[in-house]
């Protein structure tokens, strides 16, 4: 829930205009380039906010003062630190300014709870307030409130994309202060999937993304680590599974993928895990041939055999020791049964089953979930699973659209949650999609009750990896997830009846251009086509 701002701040709130009454410059009053003065450069937007006209400096000896239940955190002062580097990118050795006397020297983040726990729907609210000792604010300093210390490094994000460098005074500023911001997201659920079988990326290529991800506050790595090219993933139980990769130099071992995992986590990321069954899964019988079917017909997964079942709960058991989010992908689409029925001990299996192939699909799904939910995992599952036998999915199954649009109505009128990736607009290797339609995408569209619309638990943009690997992958994901995360993020009434080219453009290209500056190399918002170059010699904010 929303925190409410303190008695001072609403004391002082009539003195200050509403949203978007007062033009912010964030920085550009030095630029020759003429932008709109009168946008709100913050992405995402935050829920609710005001500003004026003033200008703070900010101390390069910034310092963090911590209080409340939670404030006790290593995860607030390790975010803290990366944040400085983030904030005084340009103040460092003989740069720094000392002596001067500056607005603000002091942050303080207030955390009511001390529960760290990372999990779906964890409160990410969050106020900031930022201000001077004068006749319009008794602040002071900048304080963040939080409930959290995931609402608080939320708060964090928004606070470094108020501070801009000013290359006369080689200071640090805040512009339009003082400011008042209540926030929280619109969604619990803030996706972004990427592929690591198609091409095996790298774990610093990894937590390269998980810091992007941070600054537009997603807040959910879908991770599909395992497909038919590659089984790159340590399994110890079945120490073959991984002669399904690529190269004995691409793989993950179980401490990578903890890794990965407490990097997330420290910036309030989960990490869900995909293992797609019965389908894309001929990597694993590289290691363990008895799961093929046969040698020349390699998936589905030999449904016929317990063995093929008791290496599907072997992998959940050892990555339950290493993912603690507690959503886990099992797949379920794309399944081509053809190779049961013409592969003679799996027919005669189903003959003896009396199962037709659907029939066998579902009964691999269902006992898949089973296995998922035994081991305390809430099963998602692509909806191919619901399209084909939606009465017979366990009730905690949630439904993962993406073969277009209108499935989210139908399954949240069964009672069932959904996820949003309607591969139309929200999968970023369709690289002809812009940014305008993966902004204009609404998870909710077509369901009207209110009680519903709450069983949509947010979407997910869906970086597939055929033509993606490190030397792409950044600027295929970025710009456009962007679009889709502040979908996700913002209020539906401050992104929806706006004009995209006069408001949104401008402002996902200055976020573009601040990810540039943090070292992410996301690519030019407004191109025909994702993630290729620039067309000419220009600025970054018009591109």
């Amino acid at each position: 829930m929303l925190l409410p701002l303190s008695l001072l701040i609403l004391s002082l709130s009539s003195l200050f205009f509403s949203t978007f009454s007062r033009p912010l410059s964030q920085g550009f009053s030095n630029s020759t380039l003429n932008l709109d003065d009168s946008l709100v450069y913050l992405w995402p937007l935050p829920s609710h906010f005001t500003f004026r006209d003033d200008t703070l400096s900010i101390d390069p000896d910034l310092s963090l003062s911590l209080a409340g239940i939670g404030g006790n955190s290593t995860i607030l002062e390790e975010a803290f630190q990366r944040y400085l580097k983030i904030i005084f990118k340009h103040n460092s050795g003989d740069n720094l300014r000392r002596g001067l006397i500056y607005d603000i020297s002091e942050l303080k983040i207030t955390v009511n709870s001390d529960n760290e726990t990372l999990q779906l729907g964890v409160d990410e609210s969050y106020s900031l307030s930022i201000g001077r000792i004068d006749g319009f604010s008794v602040i002071g300093k900048a304080q963040i409130e939080a409930n959290t210390v995931y609402g608080a490094l939320r708060g964090l994000e928004t606070f470094s994309q108020l501070c801009s460098f000013n290359y006369e005074s080689k200071t640090v500023e805040v512009y339009k202060a003082p400011w008042y911001i209540r926030d929280e997201p619109r969604f619990a659920y803030r996706g972004l999937l990427v592929d690591t079988s198609r091409h095996y990326l790298p774990i610093d290529v990894i937590k390269q993304i998980i810091d992007s991800m941070s600054f537009a506050k997603l807040n959910v790595l879908h991770w599909h680590i395992i497909d038919e090219e590659s089984f790159p993933l340590e399994v110890p139980t079945y120490p073959n599974l991984w002669k399904g990769a690529y190269t004995k130099w691409e793989r993950y071992t179980v401490e990578d993928a903890r890794d990965v995992v407490n990097y997330a986590k420290l910036r309030g990321i989960n990490v869900m895990p995909e293992v797609d069954v019965p389908g894309h899964a001929e990597s694993w019988g590289y290691g363990y041939p008895d799961l093929w079917p046969s040698s020349s017909c390699r998936e589905p997964l030999d449904v016929s055999k317990n063995f093929t079942f008791d290496v599907v709960s072997a992998i959940l058991t050892e990555m339950r020791k290493i993912f603690p989010f507690e959503l886990f992908h099992l797949g379920g689409d794309e399944v081509n049964t053809d190779c049961w029925i013409s592969t003679p001990h799996v027919k005669q299996w189903l003959k003896d089953q009396n199962m037709t192939t659907k029939d066998a699909y579902q009964y691999f799904v269902l006992r898949a979930q089973e296995i998922a939910i035994s081991k305390n995992w809430t099963p998602v599952n692509w909806e191919e699973t619901f399209n084909t036998f939606s009465s017979h999915l366990n009730p905690l199954t949630v439904v993962h659209n993406w073969l277009g649009p209108g499935v989210c109505p139908k399954v949240v009128a069964k009672g069932f949650r959904c996820i949003y990736s309607n591969q139309g607009v929200w999968y970023l290797d369709h690289l002809d999609v812009p940014w305008e339609r993966v902004y204009n995408a609404e998870p909710i569209e077509g369901i009207k009750d209110i009680s519903k619309q709450e069983l949509v638990l947010g979407g997910e943009v869906c970086m597939w990896g055929e033509t993606a690997d490190t030397s792409d992958i950044q600027q295929t994901i970025w710009p456009r997830a962007a679009a889709a995360a502040e979908r996700l993020w913002s209020r539906k009434e401050s992104t929806t009846a706006v004009n995209n080219t006069l408001v949104t453009l401008p402002r996902l290209q200055y976020f573009r251009c601040l990810l540039n500056r943090r070292g992410v190399q996301a690519a030019p918002v407004t191109n025909e086509y994702a993630r290729s170059p620039p067309y000419g010699a220009g600025s970054c904010y018009k591109q």
